[in-house]
This record gives structure tokens, C-alpha cells and sequence, in this order.
């Protein structure tokens, strides 16, 4: 368990890391290819030490192993893609007790007061955004935002949730009720598709929102999403695919099952998807590794997943932190034990990726010996992390990624976000900058001029 140990002492879990598979098994299994056990997984993330903590001899064989297999499968290419984050709205209502991303909705009515250091973009500051960043040289917007009540899917349900007995209990208000509206789902994501960059959004939690008060399937509302422009579906909002942790960490939000079924229904829609984790709040070994399980299992049936994320829990702003409930996330060992295991356990998903900005640049370059083999991408803007505590930073160039993995010995690969399209990058060829991108011509993102931040926007 995370350093939060104590302060979860008293939350009675059914699961718990306890098994009867011996470390020693579980390693001769991983090492060999074989595919592991939820116990396996289990005895790998806790080093299977009958004493508490990690065993950092253990830990080491854990790492070499999947190092070996990161090599196996994917060789020795680190990929990034370049990319900007264009979060639409802070707005939201769902309670989460692990963010700090989000502002209670009411504070953005229109007779609130002006001061709640929240953001809400129209459809055309979106489009502003995305169209700068195009100019140097995007290849992928990505977006995640707040469930604002004032947020459907397309004109025809606006017009379905205003005509509901009771719109309040769908969490829906209309756009007018707000100082800002966010258009709909649908708008926002054809105002983003500018010249062809790749569209990636809608959550699997943002599609539940964009279905209330609708019989609508989730293949459904994607397809629709998909005829707007999008062109993939990030798969946050998973946390623990474990259902008495989200009743703890996210009692408001969807439920494991619905959560799987939106991403089967984004994937029959004709949308790669990612895949995620959020560990080292009040989680166990266990629940990590159901998890991954789950998400195996998933991509079993589907085959749509192109990368797994792990997203290690930024804790000092979260009112989980406010709550006693955690007193820190994970440690530097179950950080990159979890790299680790996924790369492990998850032998249908080629690409890992590991995150400069949860672990800043030190830490996220050893976990590219730990099984990861993707290094996020430039992002230009970041949000959400910054609002729980994190300071690593929100923007990296072209030549920043080159530097740091030639640094270590590997070659950087500039991605697209379906990892169908790849450019090897020559340290030796300066300067460095994008060329994916609809408008990349290898000019450095430096050298034009930089779009506007949410908060700038706003």
C-alpha cells in the first residue's frame, strides 16, 4: 500500500494484498512470458515480502524483467507525440475526492460573483486555441473537462434534457443559466478538428454525461461524437477499476461495469482508445491488480486499446488530502513497480507510457528502464495536475524530448496519437521541431509564436 497507509487504516477493503503464490513463482513466470495471474501481479508489486514495505533487491528483478520484455516488444524507440491539451471547462458537480481540477458549477451562474479562478471556453475560443496551435505544429488536441450541467451532447438532446420533468435531477441547466456556455459536446469537438489534427476526447465519464436522460447506447453517442471529428477516446475517469475503492475516491461518478461499457461502445464506434490507471491514494496491491486485469480482459475482447497510463496520484491539493484520507501517493518503488507490472501483465498492449509530469525528468527517464516505452507529449497547456500540486511543468519541446532520450541511449520517435504514424528523430539533425502535424514543417515550437493558456484564455 502508498505511504498513505495509516490514514486508510480504518476503510475495512474486502480485497487485500494477501496470496498464496510465492514471489519467486510469479517472477519465473514473468520472466518466461507467461501470461500472470491477478496473485502473480500481486506478489510482484509488493515484492511478496512477509515484512511491510518494499524488498529493493526484489524490486530490481521485477524492473530487469520488464525491461527486457519492454525491449522485446517494442524495442528500444521512446515515442512522444506533440500535442496540446485544450480543456474546455472546470465546471463540475460530480464530487471526485481525488481532484482539484474542478470548480462547483454554481459558482459559474450568472449573477455569482467573478471569482472562482475557473474556466469555461465557447466552441470559438476552443477553435482560437487549437488553430494557434496548429500553426506549431500539433498533431493531436487532446481534451478532458468538468461535467458542466449546461453540457449535452448535440442540439437534439439540449432539446430532449429542457423538455425533462425534472432537468435538475439529469444535472442539467441551460447554457443561459451560466455567464458562459460551453456549447455542446458535439460543437466543441467539431471547432477543434482544425485542418485535420487528431481529435482526442470525450471520457468515458464525459459520454455517460452526454447520454442522461437518453436510452442511447454509448456506441451510439460516439458514433455521433465521431461524425463531429473525434477521432479517438482517452479511457480516464478508470482510477480503480475496483468498485468499494470508487465508492470512496468518486462515490458520484460511474460504476466499473459502465465505465468498460462505454469504452467497448467507443471501440465498436470505430475509436482507438488508451486505457489508464490512478493508483496511490487509498488503494491495495490488490486493487491494482484487478485493475490491470480488467483492463486486460478488455482489450481481449476488443483489441482497441493502443497504451496503458499509469497516473500516479498527485495528492497535496485533493480533498482526499483534506479529508486525513491519504498523507501522501505512491513512493519512488511502487511508482516504478506499477511501470513495471503493467508492462508485465498487460501482454496485449504494446505501448507504456510514463509522465515527465507526475514524476519530473529524473524520475520519468528511469522508468523508461522500468517497461515504459511512451513519453507523453509537449502538451503546451496542463491543468490538472497543476491544480493538485504538481510542479514539473506544463510544456516540452521537440528538442527537449531529443535531448532527454538520447541522453539515455535510446532513440526518440515522434508519434501520431494511434502510433500508426512514427518519424525517428536524428540528434545529429538540428534544430528539432514537429512534422506530423497537418501545418509542421520542423520549425521549433519555440520559434513561433506560443497560443494562449486556459487561464489566459479566460
Amino acid at each position: 500500500m502508498s505511504d498513505a497507509d495509516a490514514a486508510v487504516g480504518d476503510l475495512d477493503f474486502e480485497y487485500v494484498p494477501e496470496t498464496d503464490q510465492p514471489f519467486e513463482n510469479a517472477l519465473a513466470k514473468a520472466r518466461d512470458g507467461h501470461r500472470l495471474t491477478v496473485d502473480d501481479a500481486v506478489e510482484l508489486l509488493t515484492t511478496g515480502t512477509e515484512r511491510a514495505g518494499i524488498d529493493p533487491v526484489r524490486k530490481e528483478r521485477v524492473l530487469e524483467a520488464a525491461d527486457h520484455r519492454r525491449a522485446d516488444v517494442v524495442g528500444d524507440d521512446v515515442t512522444f507525440v506533440v500535442n496540446l491539451n485544450n480543456n474546455v471547462t472546470t465546471a463540475c458537480d460530480t464530487g471526485c475526492l481525488f481532484c482539484n481540477f474542478k470548480d462547483r458549477a454554481s459558482a459559474f451562474e450568472v449573477d455569482a460573483p467573478d471569482d472562482h479562478g475557473g474556466f469555461t471556453k465557447t466552441p470559438a475560443e476552443s477553435r482560437r486555441a487549437v488553430a494557434d496551435a496548429v500553426e506549431l505544429g500539433i498533431s493531436e488536441v487532446c481534451s478532458v473537462s468538468g461535467l458542466h450541467p449546461a453540457f449535452a451532447l448535440d442540439a437534439d438532446h439540449r432539446e430532449l434534457l429542457e423538455s425533462a420533468a425534472d432537468p435538475g435531477r439529469l444535472n442539467y441547466r441551460p447554457p443561459d443559466a451560466y455567464a458562459t456556455s460551453p456549447g455542446t459536446y458535439a460543437e466543441q469537438i467539431r471547432a477543434m478538428s482544425v485542418d485535420g489534427v487528431h481529435v482526442h476526447s470525450v471520457t468515458p465519464e464525459e459520454a455517460y454525461h452526454a447520454r442522461r436522460g437518453t436510452d442511447r447506447s454509448y456506441e451510439a453517442v460516439y458514433r455521433r461524437l465521431r461524425k463531429a471529428g473525434l477521432d479517438s477516446a482517452p479511457g480516464t475517469a478508470a482510477e480503480i477499476l475496483v468498485d468499494e475503492v470508487r465508492d470512496v475516491i468518486c462515490p458520484g461518478k460511474m460504476d466499473t461495469a459502465e465505465w468498460l461499457d462505454a469504452m467497448e461502445g467507443a471501440m465498436a464506434a470505430g475509436l482507438p482508445v488508451t486505457a489508464t490507471i490512478m493508483y496511490g491514494h487509498v488503494e491495495n496491491e490488490m486493487h491494482r491488480a484487478m485493475h490491470l486485469k480488467r483492463v486486460r480482459d478488455l482489450q481481449d475482447r476488443t483489441g482497441g486499446i493502443t497504451e496503458f497510463v499509469p497516473l500516479s496520484f498527485v495528492h497535496q491539493r485533493t480533498p482526499l488530502a483534506d479529508r486525513g484520507l491519504v498523507s501522501g501517493g505512491a513512493t519512488d518503488a511502487e511508482d516504478e513497480l506499477m511501470i513495471a507490472v503493467s508492462r508485465l501483465f498487460l501482454d496485449n498492449i504494446e505501448n507504456l507510457q510514463t509522465s515527465w509530469v507526475k514524476f519530473g525528468d529524473e524520475k520519468s527517464l528511469k522508468t523508461l528502464s522500468c517497461g515504459a516505452n511512451d513519453f507523453m507529449g509537449t502538451l503546451l497547456s496542463e491543468e490538472i495536475t497543476k491544480r493538485a500540486g504538481g510542479d514539473y511543468g506544463e510544456f516540452r519541446s521537440v528538442a527537449d524530448y531529443v535531448d532527454m532520450v538520447s541522453a539515455i541511449g535510446r532513440r526518440p520517435v515522434e508519434r501520431s496519437t494511434d502510433y500508426e504514424r512514427r518519424r525517428p528523430i536524428d540528434p545529429d539533425d538540428d534544430p528539432h521541431g514537429p512534422r506530423l502535424g497537418p501545418r509542421a514543417d520542423g520549425t521549433p515550437m519555440l520559434d513561433r509564436s506560443c497560443p494562449s493558456s486556459p487561464a489566459a484564455d479566460d
